[in-house]
């Protein structure tokens, strides 16, 4: 069930991604009254189409379909779509129509400006998309984090440990910057460069230097900083089994003969004795007291603890507005610093490069509105972003020749922009093995 509603999620959301994309493209071309040979969401390959608005029994059903410039369609290869606009040199290859005479209707007779306007449309569309699934969200949910300060300590995995972090420390800066998002300190750590991490160890501030020959790692060890959770009673929750026990504000040090700091000490402890009592020690005030307690199937022993730092915010609809754009524009300049450590070999982020297959390891294991519309507008940017790359076969690559055309004055002959395709292809397809390989490895392992 969980892989089913993963795939639904990742069907969906880059489904919608890829019609909003193509039809920046095929907008524009209808606006300079370029005609659109096929709108197509997936790939028709071996000419296999799931629907076709050419098929018989549609054009029964609608006649005036038949008259209609562009062919509308569903392929069966779920790894994109194409808008294909007569008189361009695309992913298709097709070259026959420019042994003709260009035609008026055709990309390649508009003058380089109206040509920037038709590629820049879908990488604009993704990126208002996102703006737009921003506001929307901020505005039915509001935003909540948790605010990096002295009350917010990490908890650390066994990498974070090896570079010389402890649970229970808190991080001042990073180099001279002072992180604000607990939730971003690990992305900090790899996307700033960063070289010294000024920490609160007890009453003593201390300097850690990182090495930077493992930037790699970091990218690849998920949960080097979680929030470490003092294991303080908040509340009993209701029907706690040792509601008769325990008080809000007891603070448990000792689990099944155990010290325990945090939370997360104890947890793997009750794990162990879940269905069972288990001899427990607690400060309440200024009292030591030893009892036992009961755990459930779950390992859980009934308890609410207090979540610091955690900070909520509500918006009304026009508050969403500059606030959307600016979480957008953030998460752009975020993925651009990504991009930069994919394209630093010493640091090994392309090995973290991957594709469907991560991304729909991303989505939860159940449905939530909110986590996938957030999915959703993150992929619409990596989209937009990635898309922009000056490679020919993406909209950058054709971005820049017309910009090239604009400023010289001079057009690239189809023959040079036919062979700028092939090349950009076969550097997509690279990019697309080592995508696979890198899921494949991570799978295996």
């Amino acid at each position: 069930m969980t892989v089913l509603i993963k795939t639904l999620q990742v069907i969906l959301a880059l489904s919608a991604l890829i019609l909003v994309h193509e039809a920046g493209h095929f907008m524009w071309a209808k606006i300079f009254r370029i005609k659109v040979d096929k709108f197509f969401l997936f790939f028709d390959v071996g000419g296999f189409k799931l629907f076709s608005s050419r098929q018989k029994w549609f054009l029964k059903l609608f006649p005036k379909a038949e008259k209609w410039d562009t062919e509308y369609g569903i392929g069966w290869l779920p790894l994109g779509g194409y808008c294909k606009i007569a008189g361009m040199i695309d992913e298709s290859l097709d070259t026959e129509s420019l042994k003709k005479e260009a035609q008026p209707w055709e990309f390649r007779s508009k003058p380089a400006w109206k040509r920037l306007f038709v590629m820049s449309g879908g990488v604009v569309n993704n990126f208002i998309f996102a703006i737009l699934l921003f506001i929307l969200m901020l505005d039915i949910w509001g935003s909540a984090y948790i605010r990096n300060s002295e009350n917010t300590p990490i908890y650390v995995n066994e990498l974070a440990g090896e570079m010389g972090f402890r649970s229970g420390d808190i991080i001042l800066k990073l180099d001279d910057f002072v992180p604000e998002d607990f939730s971003m300190l690990q992305v900090y750590l790899a996307r700033r460069d960063v070289r010294k991490a000024v920490v609160l160890r007890g009453i003593d501030t201390l300097e850690i230097y990182i090495d930077q020959s493992r930037i790699g790692e970091v990218l690849q060890s998920p949960g080097m900083f979680s929030l470490a959770m003092p294991f303080v009673v908040e509340e009993l929750m209701e029907g706690s089994p040792n509601e008769a026990l325990l008080q809000p504000g007891d603070r448990i040090v000792s689990v099944g003969g155990q010290e325990v700091r945090f939370l997360q000490d104890a947890q793997p402890i009750l794990e162990g004795y879940a269905g069972r009592e288990i001899p427990c020690t607690l400060v309440r005030g200024v009292d030591t007291l030893g009892t036992s307690l009961q755990v459930d199937s779950l390992g859980r022993i009934g308890v609410m603890v207090h979540f610091p730092g955690y900070e909520f915010k509500e918006y009304n609809f026009l508050e969403a507005i500059p606030a959307g754009c600016k979480e957008a524009f953030s998460t752009v300049g975020g993925y651009i610093q990504d991009l930069k450590l994919v394209f630093t070999p010493r640091t090994e982020a392309y090995k973290s490069v991957g594709s469907f297959i991560a991304i729909g390891q991303v989505f939860p294991s159940s449905w939530n509105w909110h986590q996938f519309l957030y999915i959703m507008a993150l992929l619409s940017i990596m989209l937009a972003v990635m898309n922009l790359l000056p490679i020919p076969g993406l909209d950058g690559g054709h971005i820049v020749f017309c910009l090239y055309e604009m400023i010289s004055g001079r057009k690239p002959s189809d023959k040079f922009m036919l062979v700028a395709q092939v090349l950009g292809m076969i550097l997509l397809l690279g990019l697309m093995l080592l995508a696979f390989g890198n899921d494949i490895s991570r799978l295996m392992h």
